[in-house]
């Protein structure tokens, strides 16, 4: 393939896929070292983008979610702010994702703590006893039915703690920014993401979802999407490996002119 065909497949590449999660420079360089998988990567890649059973503001703010929490990508979290933008996301939609992506981190909690509770009975260590505080927003999440039992192991070790969290919780999904549906399709993006992995927030949020009035053919396009974060390994590789290659260049040739 010639630089110039490179150059069209990349420009129609970008051109047709905006949304898409590639960096049109390594597509480029791609296509320069292994154009038959590239295309066939792309395409599958861009899929999501390309059928439309999601809307496109939806699927950039999917995007946001999975590059700014559980793959901590810079590049890709930037190009699909500016896309959700670009699609009439506001900025407290894209705020409201970032939240949301802060606050996964509690599924450390949800794994960690009842193995800690487990473990300490086995060894024969109890918690030390405390009063018990006033925890109003756990109270308050518990009233309105948004509990979840995952949390009561955590909730039993540090309940103070516990509230001070649950807090930032309450304000996040009840601010009305966005609709029941799309807080589980973005929740079940989190939870699914092959860097999270959270098998028991997954289903709970499938089901939250359906409850919600999705539909399976959308909650497979937001599976989808988790799948081709997977080419975030290519967007931060292929420059890495360009530009080593390119380093060692000069240190080959030596060799060989020495070896004639």
């Amino acid at each position: 393939m010639t630089r110039n065909q490179r150059a069209e497949q990349t420009t129609a590449i970008g051109s047709s896929h905006q949304s898409g999660p590639w960096d049109a420079a390594v597509v480029s360089k791609l296509l320069e070292w292994d154009p038959t998988w590239t295309r066939a990567c792309v395409k599958m890649t861009t899929n999501p983008c390309a059928r439309e059973v999601l809307p496109g503001k939806l699927i950039e703010l999917v995007s946001v979610a999975l590059n700014a929490c559980t793959n901590l990508n810079p590049e890709g979290t930037r190009r699909h702010i500016r896309a959700a933008l670009e699609a009439g996301a506001t900025r407290d939609e894209v705020l409201t994702v970032l939240k949301m992506a802060s606050a996964m981190s509690i599924h450390s909690c949800s794994l960690g703590a009842p193995i800690l509770l487990e473990e300490a009975k086995a060894a024969g260590v109890s918690p030390s006893k405390k009063q018990a505080p006033t925890t109003l927003a756990c109270d308050k999440m518990k009233t309105v039915g948004q509990w979840n039992a995952a949390w009561d192991p955590f909730y039993e070790l540090d309940p103070a703690w516990t509230d001070e969290f649950m807090a930032t919780g309450v304000g996040i999904y009840g601010n009305g920014v966005f609709s029941p549906k799309e807080i589980e399709l973005l929740s079940i993006a989190f939870d699914a993401s092959y860097t999270h992995m959270y098998a028991p927030g997954t289903r709970r949020h499938i089901k939250g979802a359906l409850k919600a009035g999705a539909v399976v053919e959308e909650i497979m396009e937001v599976l989808k999407l988790c799948v081709v974060q997977g080419v975030q390994a290519c967007n931060l590789g292929i420059p890495i490996l360009a530009e080593e290659l390119e380093r060692s260049e000069p240190a080959d040739t030596d060799m060989s002119v020495g070896r004639k």
